[in-house]
C-alpha cells in the first residue's frame, strides 16, 4: 500500500506531496472585458493572449515575477462580475509597491497590519493603520480593486515559512502557529 499522510474514518489519504500541483490561472469574472483589460495592461502585467470568438473572448495576464496567470473576458466563467475578493499579490516591499501602484493610476488603500500578527480579518476587526511596525514578513498589506470590484491584496513577504524556528522575521503570533513557541 502507497504511504498515507492521513487517515480520517477508513479513509487513507494519499500524501499530495508525491505531484507537484502548481496554481497556473486564476478566472476572474468581469463585465466589461475591454475595461479590464485596459486596467491590468495599466498594472503594467504582460499581455500572454487576447483570443475572440463568437460571444467567446480570453485575455490572459501575467503579473510580473508570477508563474500563475489571470484569465478575464466573455462566457469563461458563471461567477458574478466582481466576485473575486481576496486574490493576494506577494510583493517585498510594500511601500514600494503601493508607491509602483499610485503612479500608474490605480487607486490603493494605505498600508495596514493585523495586530493578531497571523492574517488580516475581511471585517476589518484588528486591522491597524500603517504597516507592521517590525516590518515582519507576511504581516504588512494594501488592497486594490479592479473596476468591477474584484478586490486584490498585496502582502509583504520578506522571509518564507516555515523558515527556521529562531526567525526573528515573523510575528510572534506566526511563529506560535508554526513551531509552538514565541520569539
Amino acid at each position: 500500500m502507497a504511504h498515507a499522510e492521513q487517515v480520517r474514518g477508513d479513509v487513507e489519504l494519499p500524501t499530495a506531496a508525491r505531484i507537484d500541483m502548481k496554481l497556473e490561472v486564476v478566472v476572474i469574472p468581469v463585465s466589461d472585458p475591454d475595461r479590464a483589460k485596459l486596467f491590468y495592461s495599466s498594472l503594467g502585467w504582460r499581455l500572454d493572449i487576447d483570443f475572440k470568438g463568437d460571444n467567446y473572448r480570453v485575455i490572459q495576464f501575467t503579473p510580473p515575477g508570477s508563474e500563475c496567470s489571470v484569465i478575464i473576458g466573455r462566457n469563461i466563467s458563471a461567477a458574478n462580475p466582481g466576485s473575486a475578493q481576496g486574490l493576494h499579490l506577494v510583493v517585498s516591499d510594500i511601500v514600494a509597491a503601493r508607491s509602483d501602484l499610485i503612479s500608474r493610476g490605480i487607486e490603493v488603500s494605505e498600508p495596514f497590519h493585523d495586530i493578531g500578527g497571523i492574517f488580516h480579518h475581511s471585517d476589518g476587526t484588528g486591522i491597524k493603520d500603517g504597516p507592521n511596525p517590525d516590518r515582519k514578513s507576511y504581516a504588512s498589506y494594501v488592497s486594490f480593486s479592479d473596476p468591477d470590484g474584484n478586490g486584490w491584496v498585496l502582502q509583504e513577504i520578506t522571509a518564507r515559512l516555515p523558515g527556521l524556528p529562531d526567525d526573528t522575521g515573523f510575528t510572534a503570533q506566526l511563529h506560535e502557529a508554526v513551531w509552538g513557541g514565541n520569539t
